[in-house]
């Protein structure tokens, strides 16, 4: 009896780390975009907002790392961010909000947020908001834009 007791326990616990290691892993992964474009807005001398700058097309891989929690954007000069916190999802009528408070290589925080907006065909945006700058990029998931590619090239 003691062993049938036993057994159940050992059964209990293996399916417990089974579901647990399941869980984990969907929480834990790696998304990857494409940049197509990018603007920037800067700060001026009286502390106000400038204006964007115009689109410029790039073609730059971003990665968001949930398992290392970093935002990772491979441009010329690579940009690294250290995410402190993942805050909660807001969800609007015309946007839904990802935010995350970042920790860029001088240790300071600010905000990155993936957008997608909805009135407009569902196209995401990666905003770096930094405290002088902004930085946006239009961003697809990798592997849409690897499917977009085939497509045209079939084309």
């Amino acid at each position: 009896m003691n062993k049938d007791i036993n057994m159940k326990i050992i059964k209990t616990l293996f399916l417990f780390m089974f579901f647990s290691i399941g869980i984990q892993k969907t929480y834990c992964q790696t998304y990857k975009f494409v940049a197509t474009s990018f603007s920037v807005m800067e700060k001026v001398s009286n502390g106000a907002w400038g204006s964007w700058s115009d689109l410029q097309p790039v073609n730059i891989i971003i990665t968001l790392d949930t398992n290392k929690n970093r935002i990772i954007v491979y441009s010329k000069e690579i940009q690294l961010y250290e995410i402190q916190n993942y805050e909660q999802r807001q969800d609007g009528q015309s946007d839904e909000i990802y935010p995350f408070v970042c920790k860029d290589i001088d240790g300071e925080d600010f905000t990155i947020s993936i957008i997608t907006r909805k009135s407009q065909e569902n196209r995401k945006q990666l905003y770096i908001n930094h405290r002088n700058v902004i930085i946006v990029y239009n961003i697809v998931n990798f592997l849409d834009k690897e499917i977009n590619r085939e497509s045209t090239i079939k084309k």
